[in-house]
């Protein structure tokens, strides 16, 4: 293989030179090409020298020249020419434009449909669009009922740049439209109607200020979501860092970050079905901290002081409850950077999480539309590990650590809401929905991730997490996996035209809790029966992508989805798509 390359790179040489030297020949024939002025009417002047026949004088001639040779070694600047042979088609860089539209279909009926455009105000601001819209006819051959979902997510955002910094504002749509599909306890008739639907706004602004003095970064973020079911809720936050960055401290070679934290959050959200709860949590945060630089190593020291307002009504029959309390987390961390091959830190940290609705459906989609909203305290964590960086080819990461926390998190299943024996039913009262509990514990955790760039156009990825929880109210947590791992990659080819994709996810088994039920025609009521145990077996989830620009403004790409067709449950009752491949055009603008 070697040996005809090296053929091939000495034919396309002589190929080049011969092109080379006739190139020069026809400029020389071109510059020594003689031309005549022409001449009109132009008086002509005596302006010619008088040839004297005796010069030079005679007695000049009579001293002969001497001439002497001298040895002067041969001087060239000829070099072996540094340029190789290689591909002179036009090549199409396949980042040379970032406004895009993309269309494509799939099996299950998925249509994809988004896009991305700018468009420049001025040098120093600018406007864009974001769209994403996907949807599919779901699962038709497992499931007689409707599996249908749909999805659209809207943006719009201004970036303007000034002598100070940089300042984003986004506002934002989005829509899910699905069904609650998961029935497994019950048989329900094909036609029985089991529509979701959630929709939220938002709207975010963030500004960085470029020198890191007194004002360094300003963040707020504000969204609004409803429900099929007229579930509401209302987040708001907004936090200030101030910051004095570099300044000198009285040992050697050590500087001064000094930074203060300063902000609010307020979660409000509000369900009219079942038990219709309330909450209404307001927090305001400080945050101080300090860093001490010495080359790449730094001791930051800091603390959370967190102010939580509570106003909650969990459920009809239960008195509004209010409470305020105040909390302490304490912040600390040291880096020890004696190599770029292996950087040792450990560090200590806490604080108040706020779950919100809207992160609840994030996480699952499929729970009813009447949560209790807690929110998550962290009252410390340890941890420590090690980074690094490989020659700039590896870039690692593996940490391990430990927490104690309250209110932890996690999605039961739910049963039926009432034991009639009907199938007469909303379409959340089959078993089929899952609501948010709450307990206590603590948590033991081991992260790794690696970066891997073996060349210029090749980039792999790798990350698993490990979590133990011991729970002070149950011997397994609900739907969480102990273990779980991703990986990925990117590959650049044929001078940047193809662009191929790779991801894969690995799941471990989770518990879960599941319902059966019997019927009693005497009673006219469904009996149930609960298994608190029940595993749902872990996946491995195959992923591909490729894209191949044939224009500068047009391209095809293919995405293939659970290339394994995989028959796993994402919660118990709810399987997931087959093998799915997806394919389209892209134009780029």
């Amino acid at each position: 293989m070697s040996k005809n390359i090296q053929k091939i790179w000495v034919l396309g040489m002589v190929l080049s030179s011969a092109a080379l030297f006739s190139q020069i020949k026809e400029e020389k024939l071109i510059l020594d090409k003689k031309r005549e002025p022409e001449v009109k009417k132009i008086e002509k002047k005596k302006t010619s020298v008088e040839t004297i026949k005796n010069y030079p004088p005679e007695e000049k001639s009579q001293n002969p020249v001497q001439y002497q040779i001298t040895n002067v070694p041969a001087l060239s600047d000829f070099q072996t020419s540094t340029i190789q042979g290689e591909d002179i088609t036009p090549k199409i860089e396949a980042d040379q434009y970032q406004n895009y539209a993309r269309f494509g279909m799939g099996n299950y009926g998925k249509v994809l449909l988004d896009g991305y455009a700018t468009y420049q105000l001025n040098p120093q601001t600018e406007i864009g669009l974001d769209a994403h819209v996907l949807s599919t006819h779901g699962l038709k051959n497992e499931y007689p009922w409707n599996s249908r979902s749909s999805q659209a997510d809207l943006s719009a955002f201004m970036n303007a740049y000034t002598n100070s910094g940089k300042i984003n504002v986004t506002a934002g749509f989005g829509s899910q439209d699905y069904n609650y599909y998961g029935i497994y306890a019950l048989e329900p008739a094909p036609d029985t109607v089991l529509k979701q639907q959630v929709q939220n706004f938002s709207l975010n602004g963030f500004y960085d200020h470029y020198s890191n003095k007194i004002l360094n970064s300003a963040q707020v973020k504000t969204g609004i979501l409803n429900d099929h079911f007229n579930a509401k809720e209302s987040v708001a936050s907004v936090k200030v860092n101030l910051s004095q960055h570099e300044m000198k401290f009285p040992l050697p070679d050590v500087t001064l970050n000094a930074d203060l934290g300063v902000g609010f959050e307020s979660v409000n959200s509000r369900f009219d079905l079942l038990e219709q709860h309330e909450s209404n949590y307001f927090e305001g945060i400080l945050e101080p901290k300090i860093t001490f630089f010495r080359g790449k190593s730094y001791l930051m020291i800091g603390s959370g002081f967190s102010f939580l307002g509570v106003e909650q009504n969990n459920n009809l029959l239960t008195d509004r409850l209010k409470e305020n309390k105040t909390y302490w987390f304490p912040k600390a961390e040291v880096l020890f950077a004696s190599s770029p091959l292996a950087n040792l830190y450990l560090g200590v940290d806490g604080g108040l999480q706020h779950n919100s609705y809207t992160e609840m459906l994030h996480r699952n989609p499929f729970l009813v539309s009447d949560q209790e909203v807690l929110p998550t305290e962290t009252k410390y964590r340890l941890y420590f590990g090690i980074k690094g960086d490989v020659n700039e080819h590896v870039k690692y990461d593996v940490s391990a650590g430990f927490s104690e926390v309250r209110n932890i998190m996690f999605f039961k299943a739910n049963g039926l809401f009432d034991h009639i024996n009907t199938l007469n039913r909303s379409a959340y009262n089959y078993a089929n929905t899952f609501s948010a509990v709450y307990d206590n514990g603590s948590v033991n955790e081991v992260k790794a991730s690696v970066q891997y760039f073996p060349l210029q156009n090749l980039s792999l990825n790798a990350a698993m997490n490990y979590n133990f929880y011991r729970l002070d109210n149950h011997d397994k947590i609900y739907n969480i996996p102990e273990f779980n791992a991703e990986f990925g990659g990117q590959y650049r080819l044929l001078d940047q035209k193809l662009l191929l994709g790779f991801k894969a996810f690995f799941i471990s088994e989770r518990t879960t809790n599941s319902f059966s039920y019997t019927e009693d025609p005497i009673a006219g009521i469904f009996i149930p029966e609960e298994n608190t145990a029940e595993r749902l077996s872990g996946y491995a989830d195959f992923n591909l992508s490729a894209e191949y620009k044939f224009h500068k403004n047009f391209s095809v790409f293919a995405i293939g989805n659970n290339l394994t067709n995989a028959q796993y449950q994402s919660y118990k009752g709810y399987k997931v798509l087959g093998a799915q491949v997806l394919a389209g055009v892209k134009v780029s603008f």
